[in-house]
C-alpha cells in the first residue's frame, strides 16, 4: 500500500519502522521541523525525523499546513492509498484528510472516547483509570472524534509510570496499524457516552499541592515525569519529585514526618524516593537528606 506516515516524537517511531519493515510503499514522512536543543543550541531533527533518514526515506517538515497550499497540493499529488497519523503535532487541513484513497489513520494512545486530545496516556494514569489502549480511527475535521476502526486494551497497575505506558502502547500501535491496513475495517462512529479530554499539560499541572491526596500526589508523580516533571518548592527553591509511594503516616500537609523523607498530605502521606534540587544531579532520599540535614525540620510547600 502506498502511503505517507506522519509523526514526530518517539511514540510514533516503532509505527514506521513496522510499516516500512511490512513491506508498505512509504511515498513521505512529516514530521515537525528540526527544534534547537542542548548546550548551544544545535537544531536536532525530531525522533521520526532521524528514523527516516537512517531507513532512506525522504522527509518532509512544513512548519504549518492550514495555510499552506503548496504543502496540501504536494500531499495530494502523492496518491496516497493511505496516510498514517501518530502524534504528529499539526492539524491536517480537510483537503489533505480527503486526498488518500482510504483517508487518514491516526494511532490514538486511549480507547476513545475516553481521552481525547494531547495527553492521554499521562491523562489516565491522573485518573486512576484501570485500563486503557489504543485507538486507530478514520480521522475528520473534529478533535479525536472519528470512526474507529480497531481498539486494543492494555491494564494500568497500580505503580505504572508514563514511560512505561507509552512505550507499550507505542508497539500496541506499530501491531494495530498494520492489521488495520491489512484488514480493510469498516469504521464504527464513537458513542455520544463516556467523552473525556486530555488538554496538553503545562509546568504548572506538575506542581504538588501537600493539602490534597496522597495518592492523587502517587498518580500524578507517576504520570507526569519525565515531562513536565513533579516539582514542590523548598525555601523559596525548586526540589523535583522523581519517584515516590504513598504512605500510611499524618501530619501537617507539606512536613516531612521521618528521615526517610515521607511528606505529611492533607490525607496520608507521600514517601520521597527520588529528588532533584534545581541545579543539581537526581538523588535519591537519603542522599538528598545527608545533604539537607542542617536544616531539618523542614516544610515543603
Amino acid at each position: 500500500m502506498r502511503i505517507a506516515f506522519m509523526g514526530s516524537p518517539g511514540f510514533a517511531v516503532p509505527a514506521l519502522r513496522a510499516l516500512h519493515a511490512g513491506g508498505h510503499e512509504i511515498a513521505a514522512v512529516y514530521c515537525q521541523p528540526p527544534r534547537p536543543a542542548g548546550r548551544g543550541h544545535p537544531m536536532r531533527p525530531c525522533a521520526v525525523q532521524a528514523v527516516a533518514e537512517h531507513l532512506g526515506l525522504p522527509v518532509r517538515t512544513p512548519a504549518r499546513l492550514r495555510t499552506n497550499e503548496a504543502a496540501q497540493t504536494d500531499f495530494r499529488r502523492l496518491g496516497l492509498d493511505a496516510a498514517v497519523v501518530a502524534a504528529y503535532g499539526l492539524i491536517l487541513p480537510a483537503p489533505m484528510l480527503e486526498a488518500p484513497r482510504h483517508g487518514c489513520l491516526n494511532i490514538h494512545a486511549s480507547l476513545l472516547p475516553r481521552w481525547r486530545g494531547a495527553a492521554p496516556i499521562q491523562a489516565a494514569i491522573l485518573a486512576g483509570d484501570s485500563e486503557t489502549g489504543v485507538t486507530i480511527m478514520r480521522m475528520d475535521e473534529g478533535l479525536d472524534t472519528g470512526p474507529i476502526l480497531l481498539q486494543q486494551a492494555v491494564p494500568i497497575g497500580p505503580r505504572t509510570t508514563t514511560p512505561v505506558l507509552h512505550d507499550i502502547l507505542a508497539e500496541l500501535g506499530a501491531r494495530s496499524i498494520l492489521r488495520a491496513l491489512a484488514e480493510n475495517l469498516p469504521g464504527l462512529p464513537q458513542p455520544d457516552q463516556g467523552v473525556t479530554y486530555a488538554p496538553k499539560l503545562t509546568r504548572e499541572d506538575a506542581r504538588l499541592d501537600w493539602t490534597r491526596d496522597a495518592c492523587e500526589h502517587d498518580r500524578r508523580v507517576r504520570a507526569l515525569n519525565p515531562w513536565p516533571g513533579t516539582w514542590t518548592t523548598l525555601n523559596g527553591g525548586v526540589l523535583k519529585v522523581i519517584a515516590a509511594v504513598p504512605w500510611e503516616a499524618s501530619g501537617a500537609p507539606g512536613s516531612i514526618l521521618d528521615t526517610k523523607l515521607t511528606i505529611a498530605c492533607g490525607s496520608g502521606a507521600l514517601r520521597l524516593l527520588r529528588v532533584q534540587l534545581a541545579g543539581r544531579a537526581p538523588q535519591d532520599s537519603e542522599a538528598f537528606l545527608r545533604g539537607y540535614r542542617r536544616n531539618l525540620p523542614f516544610r515543603l510547600e
